[in-house]
């Protein structure tokens, strides 16, 4: 499955839009209260990419039942709820099908 944030793929044609995919994942901050800013920091760090690549897991899923083997013009969110230790990912594309020039 080839994932970009273009909206085409150099050296491929689109042969035909799917429709529009989204992967979007929640989790809870796995963190205790620390004095020491940089294991926060580095703790927010990894649960943000541990989200993201679960959220990008669920549109690959997504575009293989519209049977897709590429998503373009991929956007990414990503929301940070710091008083409640909530971080949230959602990743939107368009589903294609593509064939090499």
């Amino acid at each position: 499955m080839l994932l970009t944030t273009t909206n085409s793929v150099e050296d491929y044609k689109i042969m035909e839009y799917k429709g529009i995919v989204s992967g979007t994942a929640v989790n809870v901050q796995k963190m205790t209260m620390t004095f020491n800013m940089q294991k926060y920091y580095a703790g927010i760090s990894e649960s943000i990419s541990e989200v993201k690549e679960q959220a990008f897991e669920q549109l690959k899923q997504n575009a293989e039942k519209v049977n897709a083997n590429a998503v373009v013009g991929i956007q990414v969110d990503i929301e940070i709820k710091s008083s409640e230790y909530l971080i949230a990912a959602t990743v939107t594309g368009t589903a294609v099908s593509i064939i090499k020039r």
